[in-house]
């Protein structure tokens, strides 16, 4: 298999799509760059975890700059991170900027932002306001809890 065709296909295909279809180019970005996530995760454990500097030099020429090595990197962290059966399967529903402001949090926490997000419509700077004011850190133990409880709630339904 050619995991740089595909990737680069993928990308080609996201960049006409999102000429084309405004309304959902989100939606696609975060799905496409989930997938290549995905084939880059796969290219890495059979190539090594170089691969992501070799595939981004390429497709910097030959698709765009913003194919850098850093993004390539955060869309393997976005597939590493939402292919894990505890994390909430809404993420779907955010942006890649919303994605991006959650990749270094816990699970719980992440559930938390992501369905704050999605319920308050919430715009990416007011995600960053919350996350760094450490509104989840500050809730109270049994709200945690019962958040937690109704995310297992939710992943069992879903499996």
């Amino acid at each position: 298999m050619n995991y740089y065709d595909k990737i680069k296909n993928k990308l080609i295909d996201n960049e006409l799509y999102s000429r084309v279809k405004d309304y959902s180019k989100e939606k696609h970005k975060v799905i496409t760059y989930f997938e290549i996530g995905r084939l880059l995760n796969e290219a890495g454990g059979k190539y090594g975890d170089n691969i992501i500097d070799e595939y981004s030099k390429k497709l910097v020429i030959e698709v765009g700059k913003k194919y850098n090595r850093r993004t390539l990197f955060r869309m393997k962290q976005l597939y590493n991170i939402f292919s894990n059966k505890k994390v909430s399967t809404l993420w779907t529903q955010l942006t890649w900027s919303h994605l991006r402001l959650l990749f270094n949090l816990e699970t719980n926490s992440m559930n938390y932002y992501i369905k704050d997000t999605i319920n308050k419509n919430l715009s990416v700077r007011e995600l960053e306001f919350k996350i760094k004011s450490n509104e989840y850190e500050r809730l109270p133990i049994e709200t945690k809890n019962k958040l937690i409880h109704d995310d297992e709630i939710e992943v069992k339904d879903l499996v």
